[in-house]
């Protein structure tokens, strides 16, 4: 590689992960399995980024959001990079599936206009009720933010914003649920290299109306720490979540290592766009790509149990 002039400006790791939305633990990843970035190192020996590798970051982390696996885009120049996004990021004729309540939203997002956005979602949220708000407002304002920023109508700062202003929303939506205790446990979390909970919050709040009991412990726990929370509770389920950005294969290695941490009795389902390309199956593993698979393993962990707790509904039109 190439030494950086005395003009370019380098940037520290923490500053690329927050540019780009890919987490440290990610770049050093890449770093070692495909041999890009390629960081050069300051006087204390820290990594430090050129501008250019940031820019190409972001073209990488923006095909990620449109389905490519890091496998395919990461070891790609720049130009290779851009030629793919130009096919992959049309824009929209007429009014997105989400309709226009959806649009502006995110019209509102771009003029940095929070208060107005946070009482627009409130607003949908008691129009629609917290499951329906889940997937007729939050899963396609998730598409249509993806989409802008896949575009360059957004920044990461406000894609950034959008994710505070919903996770708010539901987690306050979530607490205000009276607490049943009915079974199953349900134990939410993401491994140290997956730093997006925003996934999590969305199961919560489908789940949490049908009487589950969840414990949300945020993003990025250890493995060690998962199983020992486990141990220290009463649950039944351990839901995780794995977003575009993370490899296939590493969340694959990492379930069966949490499975072999964990009692047999305790489940695990995972979920999220990470897991779509999997190349095989775990034993004692549910894997759960879209949010009515989450109702649906609810459903049948307590047809296996018929005294754990009520049934489910179905979300209308589900």
């Amino acid at each position: 590689m190439n030494s950086p002039t005395s003009q370019e400006r380098l940037f520290s790791i923490a500053a690329v992960a927050r540019d780009t939305g890919l987490s440290m633990d990610t770049l050093r990843v890449w770093e070692r399995r495909y041999g890009f970035p390629t960081p050069e190192r300051d006087v204390h020996g820290e990594r430090v980024y050129p501008a250019g590798q940031v820019d190409r970051l972001r073209l990488i982390r923006r095909l990620l959001d449109s389905g490519r696996r890091p496998s395919q885009v990461v070891g790609l120049g720049p130009d290779a990079l851009a030629a793919l996004l130009e096919p992959e990021a049309p824009r929209s004729q007429g009014p997105s599936p989400a309709g226009r309540a959806t649009e502006e939203l995110v019209a509102l997002l771009r003029l940095h206009r929070s208060a107005e956005l946070a009482t627009a979602l409130n607003q949908a949220l008691l129009k629609q009720g917290l499951q329906r708000f889940v997937v007729d407002a939050v899963a396609p304002l998730n598409q249509e933010v993806g989409e802008a920023w896949l575009r360059g109508d957004i920044q990461v700062t406000e894609e950034h914003l959008y994710t505070e202003q919903v996770q708010n929303v539901l987690r306050r939506a979530i607490g205000m649920q009276a607490a049943s205790g009915s079974r199953p446990h349900i134990l939410l979390t993401t491994l140290p290299e997956e730093q997006h909970g925003l996934g999590l919050l969305m199961v919560e709040a489908t789940l949490v109306p049908e009487g589950a009991s969840c414990l949300s412990l945020g993003p990025r726990m250890p493995l060690a720490d998962i199983a020992r929370a486990v141990e220290g509770g009463d649950f039944d389920v351990v839901g995780l979540s794995f977003s575009l950005a993370y490899p296939a294969r590493q969340a694959m290695e990492h379930l069966a290592e949490l499975r072999a941490l964990l009692p047999p009795t305790v489940e695990i389902w995972a979920g999220g766009g990470g897991l779509r390309a999997r190349s095989r199956a775990i034993p004692g593993v549910r894997i759960i790509t879209e949010l009515g698979g989450a109702l649906e393993a609810l459903r049948e962990w307590r047809q296996a149990r018929p005294d754990s707790g009520p049934r489910t509904a179905h979300l209308p039109g589900a």
